[in-house]
């Protein structure tokens, strides 16, 4: 069974307006067409490929104004919900973006995930820390996240960890306002998005529950991040 891989990433309630999120939206989605070329094009979701493939779009502020003006995605007091798609046909082979924000409700829906390709040609050259560090740093840069990270459904699976705190993945992402990010085991990687927070990297190959010493360096990073005190609910 192939193991799929997905980006996310997650805030606490935020009221924002349509403007707000279009120009977030718009952040987004232009940091993440420099990471891969994958990530160029972009189609609306519909309940068929027929139908959806004549739904291109362009990105940019104006069109995701749009979008969020519209009944279609606009969610009263939920905020904004929206999907696009790359258009692969090809079972695996494209990503999905499927967004919530704008939402001050409590639990908030706010998140924005990336479904990544779980097939060739695309897995091979998305799956990839240095590209998977772009598009992390795209989702902080654009949305200001709580946590996030980059993560492998089959390591949730196994641990299924709880939906309340961050996850544990390949990479993971906690907002400066969590706390200091404590001094953690080789191989793991650590450095800074800027002033918003500490991007922590586990693993310089493709992480997978193939290979237990990457499950057990899974498992220790998070025990420490839990003994730091920094995978607890949202700080207000």
């Amino acid at each position: 069974m192939r193991e799929t891989y997905y980006t996310g990433a997650y805030w606490p309630a935020r009221r924002e307006s349509a403007e707000q999120c279009a120009r977030r939206a718009e952040t987004f989605f232009r940091l993440l067409s420099d990471c891969d070329s994958l990530f160029t094009n972009w189609f609306e979701q519909a309940n068929s490929i027929k139908k959806a493939l004549q739904l291109q779009f362009e990105p940019t502020y104006e069109t995701f104004l749009r979008f969020f003006m519209s009944r279609k995605y606009n969610e009263g007091a939920f905020g904004f919900s929206f999907g696009a798609w790359t258009g692969h046909k090809e079972d695996g082979q494209g990503g999905m973006v499927a967004l919530s924000c704008g939402s001050a409700v409590t639990p908030p829906p706010n998140n924005c995930l990336l479904h990544l390709p779980a097939e060739e040609p695309g897995a091979e050259h998305v799956l990839t820390t240095q590209v998977l560090i772009q598009v992390l740093r795209a989702m902080v840069l654009a949305w200001e996240p709580a946590d996030g990270g980059v993560f492998s459904k089959a390591y949730q699976d196994l641990r299924d960890e709880p939906a309340s705190k961050p996850y544990t993945g390949w990479l993971m992402y906690l907002s400066r306002n969590r706390g200091e990010v404590p001094p953690l085991p080789e191989p793991v990687r650590v450095e800074s998005v800027e002033d918003k927070g500490t991007l922590i990297i586990l693993t310089p190959e493709r992480f997978t529950v193939g290979n237990p010493a990457h499950i057990a360096l899974a498992d220790e990073v998070r025990t420490l991040l839990e003994r730091a005190g920094l995978l607890t609910g949202y700080n207000p």
